[in-house]
């Protein structure tokens, strides 16, 4: 979690959102082997694009839905980056698609050097312990049959990390305490837990197999707030204590600016800004990333105005328009540069380190 002032410079700062060129032939390591430079990345994402294929009748061609579109991103080690947009923005779809989880139709993902695109399954399964996902709802992620014991205990019996049944339970015992779950839960079912208990589970399930990469896709919309907060505060610690990095899903901006070192907002598919979490959420140089701010309620809990964006809706994501996106729905969008060329995510100054996709990032 962000604990340091955001807008601090430092070294690692300079990552390009292009990875360098990794062989398809670098040989996974079985362990923990492969050495970690906290000033380099240790996730990047490239130019990742899931397109599903749709038939709605046996008379007519597939149509194509264009759920992810040319993300780039990286994240450097013990970060947490920080995935805002509204439903239907490809949030989920990125998760999954960032583990594999999800079949990516182009683009590549590099971890601690590793291309995973170009791993067997079997060279995969390998690396699937230092990299974990928690989802969204927990009744659901968890299989209703199996007991808590059970659940936490998966990932150690699949990857062989216990010598003994006795240290298995001991293992089982330390994860759940670390999350905060009392022993005597143990053989109890989901159904038997509340819904902040069976998060909990969750989160205990993902670190038993001790990952570097934990992606958290809305783990805390399924919650009241003042569970969430708990949870929240739990990721925190955690985070501290483990070191890890993390990519945090999110449709909640007062959660995504309480967790992340950097932010990026997403829309149809793609990532129109990306920076330091300050300068996100002061600057605001995308119309939409201003948008989603200005509907933020007031602290009278009134709803703001959207001085931004129109009536009109998003554009139908199996028809792609030819210039931005969000065109549409900006309010100040100029015709004939705006509906006509893409923009491309870009430094709004030259090393600022602030990338907004907008042809009038300053006027937003």
């Amino acid at each position: 979690m962000s604990g340091a002032d955001p807008r601090g410079m430092d070294a690692a700062d300079d990552e390009p959102l292009e990875p360098p060129t990794v062989e398809a032939t670098d040989a996974p390591t079985e362990g923990r082997a492969r050495s970690k430079d906290p000033a380099r990345a240790l996730v990047y994402v490239q130019k990742l694009s899931k397109v599903y294929a749709t038939r709605r009748s046996l008379f007519r061609a597939p149509e194509l839905l264009h759920a992810l579109s040319g993300v780039s991103f990286y994240l450097k080690p013990k970060e947490t980056l920080g995935i805002i947009g509204e439903s239907g923005s490809g949030k989920s779809t990125l998760a999954r698609a960032v583990l594999r989880l999800t079949e990516p139709t182009l683009g590549r993902v590099v971890f601690d050097g590793l291309d995973l695109m170009a791993l067997s399954p079997r060279e995969l399964r390998a690396q699937r312990r230092r990299m974990q996902i928690v989802l969204q709802n927990p009744a659901t992620a968890l299989a209703p049959h199996m007991t808590l014991s059970e659940l936490v205990a998966e990932g150690i019996d699949a990857f062989g990390l216990a010598a003994s049944r006795k240290d298995r339970l001991e293992q089982v015992v330390g994860y759940c305490h670390r999350v905060g779950l009392d022993e005597r839960l143990l053989e109890r079912y989901p159904h038997e837990l509340s819904g902040g208990q069976r998060q909990r589970v969750a989160l205990a399930r993902a670190l038993a197999v001790g990952p570097e990469f934990l992606v958290l896709d809305e783990p805390t919309s399924a919650l009241d707030v003042s569970v969430q907060a708990q949870v929240l505060n739990l990721l925190g610690e955690l985070q501290r204590e483990l070191g890890l990095t993390q990519l945090f899903i999110s449709h909640d901006l007062r959660v995504i600016q309480h967790v992340s070192d950097r932010i990026g907002v997403m829309y149809f598919g793609k990532l129109v800004e990306l920076g330091r979490a300050h300068d996100v959420v002061t600057r605001r140089h995308h119309p939409y990333t201003r948008a989603l701010f200005d509907a933020l309620p007031a602290r009278d809990g009134t709803r703001r105005s959207l001085p931004i964006v129109t009536s009109r809706e998003a554009p139908d994501p199996s028809a792609p328009p030819r210039g931005c996106a969000f065109f549409s729905r900006c309010s100040r969008a100029e015709a004939g540069r705006c509906d006509v060329e893409e923009p491309p995510l870009a430094e709004t100054a030259p090393r600022s380190r602030h990338r907004v996709a907008c042809w009038f990032p300053h006027e937003a």
